[in-house]
């Protein structure tokens, strides 16, 4: 097989006319050869750091859509699954990835449970880790969030790390706002990279004690505008990810669109392709072809270099994508599930109060972080209700593992004039999360999910729609365009519920992150995540 184009050769910064000989899936020539083509052929993307899961996908699922934009390859942090099913849940998203062309690359979880203040499905030790750091499927150690545990030399943690060094494999980071001498004894464990960053001055100085960062775009987290201008002088130590990726977002594009964006604002190109292409593939030692003779044929061909419109995807130098049309098929899966919760009354979700004032969440639009604020008090009957005229919803998580007491907090910025959302998908440890403006329509959405066994849900006084996800609780068994339409379809009637937020559902997923400061709530309480502990609901 030969393909013709303009030959993007990234690391000597050369464009020319030629072509590429495949044979048996290697690429054995890259030569010089005048012709009429003006595609443009070069290294296929790569996401640095994804949650497949956050697709509502299975990966092989994932992966037809992945390759219609050019990617040919993740970095995977199963840490999602592996909150609810443990390594059983990892192996699963390891075994379903080989069943297609897309080269997927999965990290051991490091942080499971992320943290011992909400309850999970299971619990991955360091033995556990050291057991998983010799399987040649698992290619590092996903994202040590536990920074805490490594600031003060928590011995668990350590040996997490140690195991990943005995075996050579690299060590992701998660550290958002660490700075100083916290972050230089971080990097001094062993941990090599941090997606977390939502400054460009937190982002520098990590790169210049030694990190990789990488520049994060995802449904909820959107972090490019802050960090892309330090691109051009650390390109070399820069990478593209997305995090989590909802399925009607990755209809649309995936790492092409950041490099689109990064050439638009007068990058230079070959550094825009280095991070997306070059570095990620290089440091995980990743199995991915550059475009080298005797490299695995893992290319692309693109209109142009300016919006990186993607023509054909070979992996292996087989022809995997064209002209928006992927040629991977689905392929057969079992469904894993844990649900093991009842349905709740209303009266679960009653709060009983005398105070005048409680702190509240306030959301962030297109952030992880909150900021914690006080405001008054709405109290009828004595039980603390939701003020939709000063858009203080009222927030529960409920257990999804056993029947426990739901943990009730209150938000602001969700702006609900009516109804409620709900979602299984909540991280880390997806115990089931909802939002709404009473505590009928609370319970209504989260009764919604538990039928379902897993799923996301908006309910209001005429209707109720849900997208189930009977995979763990946390994926759907559907294709992406029939997630993805039904997913657009729920987006659309909780921004017409009164939701501001550019991605509602992907918001409430990370209400419950407890390791992304600053307040937010898991199914056992209120949580501080600047202090570390719980909290009080009311101020005193």
């Amino acid at each position: 097989m030969i393909v013709q184009g303009n030959i993007v050769d990234i690391l000597q910064k050369r464009i020319y006319k030629g072509e590429v000989v495949v044979e048996d899936g290697k690429i054995v020539a890259i030569r010089e050869a005048s012709h009429a083509v003006n595609h443009f052929i070069l290294p296929g993307f790569v996401d640095a750091h994804i949650h497949i899961e956050s697709s509502m996908l299975v990966p092989s699922e994932f992966a037809k859509i992945a390759v219609i934009h050019g990617t040919v390859a993740t970095v995977s942090d199963p840490h999602e699954i592996a909150n609810v099913l443990g390594i059983r849940g990892v192996e699963f998203m390891i075994e379903n990835g080989k069943k297609v062309p897309l080269k997927f690359n999965f990290g051991a979880p490091s942080c499971v449970p992320a943290t011992s203040f909400e309850s999970a499905g299971a619990i991955i030790d360091s033995e556990d880790i050291k057991w998983m750091m010799k399987n040649p499927d698992i290619k590092y150690l996903a994202e040590m969030m536990n920074y805490p545990g490594v600031l003060f030399d928590d011995e668990e943690v350590l040996k997490k790390i140690q195991h990943a060094k005995d075996n050579n494999k690299p060590i992701d980071g998660h550290a958002p706002g660490l700075r100083g001498e916290d972050v230089t004894k971080y990097i001094a464990a062993g941990i090599s990279t941090d997606h977390e960053c939502f400054t460009a001055a937190e982002a520098l100085e990590k790169l210049q004690k030694g990190m990789k960062i990488l520049v994060r775009e995802g449904s909820a987290a959107k972090n490019f505008e802050a960090l892309i201008d330090l691109l051009p002088e650390y390109f070399e130590n820069m990478m593209f990810c997305s995090d989590d990726k909802h399925p009607d977002d990755l209809l649309v594009g995936h790492i092409n669109q950041l490099c689109a964006r990064a050439v638009a604002k007068g990058i230079d190109v070959f550094k825009v392709l280095q991070a997306a292409c070059i570095n990620p593939v290089e440091h995980y030692n990743l199995e991915v072809g550059l475009l080298e003779q005797g490299a695995a044929a893992d290319f692309i061909v693109v209109e142009n270099l300016e919006n990186f419109k993607v023509l054909e995807t070979y992996i292996n130098g087989v022809l995997v994508a064209k002209n928006g049309v992927s040629f991977v098929a689905s392929v057969p899966f079992e469904i894993l599930n844990n649900f093991n919760t009842d349905k709740k009354e209303v009266a679960d979700f009653r709060l009983e109060s005398s105070s005048k004032k409680i702190k509240v969440i306030e959301a962030l639009d297109g952030a992880l972080v909150t900021n914690q604020i006080e405001v008054n008090s709405k109290i009828i009957a004595g039980n603390l209700v939701s003020n939709t005229r000063a858009d203080i919803l009222k927030m529960t998580v409920v257990n999804r593992y056993k029947n426990e007491v739901p943990a009730i907090a209150f938000i602001k910025n969700f702006g609900f004039k009516e109804g409620a959302i709900a979602s299984s998908v909540g991280h880390d440890s997806h115990n089931i999360i909802s939002v709404g403006v009473s505590d009928a329509d609370i319970c209504r959405a989260v009764n919604l999910i538990i039928e379902n066994r897993g799923g996301i849900c908006a309910v209001n006084a005429s209707e109720e729609k849900i997208v189930s996800l009977p995979v763990a609780g946390i994926m759907s068994d559907l294709s992406a365009q029939e997630i993805g339409r039904a997913y657009a379809d729920l987006d659309k009637m909780a921004k017409q519920m009164g939701s501001t937020l550019s991605a509602p559902f992907m918001s409430l997923s990370f209400m419950a992150l407890l390791v992304i400061p600053a307040l937010k709530l898991s199914d056992k309480g209120l949580f501080d995540g600047t202090t570390f502990r719980f909290t009080s609901l009311e101020v005193k």
